[in-house]
């Protein structure tokens, strides 16, 4: 019987392997030379998105989730990153929309670069990896449900971007750290 751990981070392992690093490098700089960056995503992809978000903060960039009551408005020289695994939420779709109208460079994060939303993005990170929009089927994963590949891949991308921006930044770890908060 195969290893349920390894498995899943074989699983893992294929979509990084499939990545565009020259996509990670965009984004990256997106972020980097962004005024302000407001994040979006729902679901369990949210909670990925949450912990980019709260590392984003720890490298000193101004950066919030939508719905957030500090949430800034967006407009020129901001960047609106939504995560959309399946690329069809209507939610994300109206909030890219007041994103672009608004003058905000939008960075779509998705498995699914011909979906609907791609037609509301400047910029696209695809993860190759399976969501719900294509979780069944002899190409199902044997291990990981439903969105749980996406989602785990988003964490393993998020964490490398965080890497890629602390270098181009010039941001240590100790930096991040008299960022993260005292109230626990």
């Amino acid at each position: 019987m195969t290893n349920p751990y390894v498995q899943a981070l074989d699983e893992l392992g294929a979509v990084m392997s499939r990545l565009d690093n020259h996509a990670v490098e965009h984004a990256c700089r997106l972020v980097e030379e962004a005024d302000k960056i407001v994040l979006h995503g729902l679901g369990r992809e949210g909670l990925q998105v949450k912990g980019f978000c709260m590392r984003l903060f720890h490298m000193w960039l101004n950066v919030s989730m939508v719905g957030d009551m500090t949430t800034p408005h967006l407009g020129p020289g901001d960047l609106f990153v939504v995560s959309s695994g399946p690329g069809a939420l209507a939610t994300a779709g109206e909030l890219m929309k007041i994103a672009r109208g608004a003058g905000a460079a939008v960075l779509l994060i998705t498995a699914q670069p011909e979906a609907a939303l791609r037609r509301h993005a400047d910029h696209l990170l695809v993860l190759p990896a399976q969501t719900m929009a294509d979780d069944q089927g002899a190409s199902a994963s044997r291990i990981l449900p439903m969105g749980s590949a996406f989602e785990g891949a988003l964490f393993v991308v998020f964490e490398v971007m965080v890497a890629k921006l602390k270098e181009m930044m010039g941001i240590t770890a100790e930096d991040m750290r008299t960022r993260h908060t005292n109230m626990e």
